[in-house]
């Protein structure tokens, strides 16, 4: 056989790549992922979602069995067919909305014009939300528009939805704020 200087240089190169590859273990056949997950024995295993964008990425959370019902890990859901197990570092540190010392854990309320927060029992801020609502839905509902068609809405509410709501709660709520008369709806998946 007979090699010229440009086979030498191809055959050498093939060579070298091969030799280095074999090496690290390179290898062309198709891989599955397999997450490695935590497993406690004395933590419940829940799935859930994640509330900080319209992602809705899946996760595992972990909760003690002692009663205390405290979150131990939270790690992304393998089996989820949307972020197969990974999340950003938002997701991965979303464990602290539960489990945090600084936490507001009460309802707190600021009254127009004053500098400081008061907190406030949910009865009673349950009550001042539903009252505010209801006035201003009695102060703006237009029956009909000015060319004196029927039109039923109310102009002077406005929602924007949560990505942390699924499907049915989104339908939901829509109905909701449709049975107000809203017109101005939005959902912060379309943000």
């Amino acid at each position: 056989m007979k090699l010229g200087r440009r086979e030498f240089l191809k055959l050498s190169t093939a060579a070298t790549v091969a030799t280095a590859f074999a090496g690290l273990g390179f290898n062309l056949k198709p891989t599955v992922a397999r997450a490695q997950l935590l497993k406690l024995n004395w933590a419940k295993e829940s799935t859930s979602i994640c509330c900080y964008c319209a992602v809705g990425c899946g996760l595992i959370v972990h909760t003690a069995k002692d009663g205390s019902n405290r979150i131990i890990n939270v790690e992304g859901d393998p089996d989820h067919p949307i972020n197969e197990g990974a999340l950003c570092a938002k997701g991965a540190a979303i464990s602290q909305l539960a489990e945090n010392k600084n936490r507001i854990t009460a309802p707190l309320y600021r009254a127009p014009y004053s500098d400081k927060w008061e907190e406030k029992s949910w009865e009673w801020m349950l009550n001042t939300i539903a009252r505010r609502i209801k006035d201003t839905r009695d102060k703006t509902f237009a029956r009909v528009n000015s060319k004196g068609q029927t039109v039923n809405r109310c102009d002077g509410l406005a929602s924007v939805g949560s990505a942390a709501l699924d499907n049915e709660e989104c339908w939901i709520y829509q109905a909701f704020l449709r049975s107000l008369g809203l017109v101005y709806i939005e959902h912060q998946a379309r943000i």
